[in-house]
């Protein structure tokens, strides 16, 4: 199980959406995800509101094994660095929009079915 997760609120730039769904979604995610010290990149698209105000049309979530939010920071900003930490790498093209980011630590979980 994560320990931390890293949650993106993302969405196109106006008229970007080609650009953004090239980039964000068919390289950028899948690079970010291959940092050793995640486990999962998982992407969710917006499909209907519910209560308030939407936050963004993407919610990315990255689940880190790292004992604190500064280590796994540090840890994917070393990654980003590095040009040749992931072979199929594309630079990004302009294309997100980025809403809100936040570190998210595990505080509990309910489960009734078996």
């Amino acid at each position: 199980m994560a320990k931390l997760i890293l949650v993106g609120m993302v969405e196109p730039n106006p008229g970007m959406e080609k650009e953004f769904n090239e980039w964000y979604l068919g390289n950028h995610v899948e690079d970010t995800a291959n940092c050793p010290a995640i486990l999962n990149g998982t992407v969710y698209e917006l499909a209907k509101g519910f209560a308030g105000t939407s936050p963004a049309d993407f919610m990315t979530i990255y689940e880190f094994d790292c004992d604190s939010e500064d280590e796994a920071e540090a840890l994917l900003a070393k990654y980003q660095r590095d040009p040749n930490s992931w072979p199929g790498r594309l630079p990004g093209n302009g294309s997100l929009k980025i809403v809100g980011a936040g570190w998210y630590k595990f505080n509990k979980a309910f489960h009734f079915r078996g």
